[in-house]
C-alpha cells in the first residue's frame, strides 16, 4: 500500500496529534511545544528532518517518516536535549529507532511504538522514551509559578560575551553546565558572530580556526539575509534608541 502523502500543513497537524498522548511539553518557553511551518523548514535545512519526498506543482509533499522524525525531535527537546545533541543522536536513525521516541498513538501513520520496541534494532540507550509525564496543561499550572518564583529568586549568572563584529568567535558561559546549576558548573560555550543580530552557540570542543569561521559564515548567509529583510536584525532598535 501506497504511504500518504501530506502538505506542510497538514504535516503539522499530524505532528499536534502525535504529541497529543503522554508529552510534557516543553520546559523552555523559548522552544515551541508544537514545531510550525518556519520551524519544520528549518529543520529540514540543518537536516535535522529528511527533505520532501515529492512534490505537487509547487507544493512539498512529505511522509511518515517525516512526523516520526519531528515527533521524535519535540519528545527529546522536552527532555532538555539542545537541538545539536538532538542531530547527533537521530542522525542515521531507521524508521524503527525513530518510533522507539516519538510514540506515535496507535492510530497515526507510521511504525508504532510498540512494535519498535519489540525489534532489537540496537537503539541507543538516550533514544528510550523517558516515563510518561503529566499533561502539559496541567504540569504547567503546577510548575509555573514555582519556576517564576525561582528565576527571580537566583542572581543573574555570570558569563563573557563574544567579540562584537561578523565573524568574530569567543567564549560565552553556560550557567547550567553539564553537572546543571545546584553542581555549580559552567560550561564555556563557543559563539561566532554571524552578523544581522545573530550569533551562532557551539558546544563546547576544538578550536576554531579561520577556516571554520569562513565557512560558518558562508552558510548562514541566508539566515542573516532572512533575519534583516524581516526586521530581526536590529536595525531598527538601533535607530530608534541610538
Amino acid at each position: 500500500m501506497e504511504e500518504p502523502r501530506w502538505t506542510l500543513d497538514e504535516l503539522t497537524e499530524r505532528v499536534g496529534a502525535a504529541l497529543a498522548v503522554d508529552y510534557p511539553g516543553q520546559p523552555s518557553g523559548r522552544v515551541r511545544d508544537l514545531p510550525d511551518r518556519r520551524a519544520i523548514r528549518w529543520y529540514t535545512t540543518i537536516g535535522l528532518v529528511d527533505r520532501p519526498v515529492a512534490h505537487r506543482g509547487r507544493t512539498a509533499l512529505y511522509g511518515p517518516r517525516h512526523l516520526l522524525q519531528l515527533a521524535a525531535v519535540k519528545r527529546l527537546q522536552a527532555r532538555g536535549l539542545p537541538l545539536v545533541a538532538i542531530q547527533q543522536e537521530l542522525a542515521g536513525a531507521t524508521d524503527a529507532q525513530l518510533a522507539r521516541v516519538a510514540r506515535l498513538p496507535a492510530a497515526t501513520p507510521g511504525p508504532s511504538a510498540a512494535t519498535a520496541a519489540a525489534a532489537d534494532d540496537g537503539t541507543p540507550s538516550s533514544l528510550v522514551p523517558a516515563r510518561p509525564a503529566a499533561p502539559v496543561a496541567a504540569r504547567r499550572a503546577a510548575a509555573g509559578p514555582a519556576r517564576r518564583a525561582a528565576f527571580w529568586r537566583e542572581p543573574p549568572a555570570a558569563g563573557s560575551v563574544a567579540p562584537a563584529g561578523p565573524g568574530a568567535a569567543g567564549a560565552i558561559a553556560d550557567p547550567a553546565g553539564p553537572a546543571g546549576p545546584a553542581a555549580g558548573a559552567v560550561t564555556s560555550l563557543r559563539g561566532v558572530r554571524l552578523g544581522g543580530g545573530a550569533t551562532l552557540l557551539l558546544e563546547p570542543g576544538r578550536e576554531l580556526d579561520a577556516a571554520d569561521v569562513q565557512a560558518i559564515l558562508d552558510a548562514a548567509g541566508p539566515l542573516v539575509a532572512t533575519l534583516r529583510a524581516r526586521g530581526l536584525d536590529g536595525a531598527g532598535a538601533r535607530r530608534e534608541h541610538p
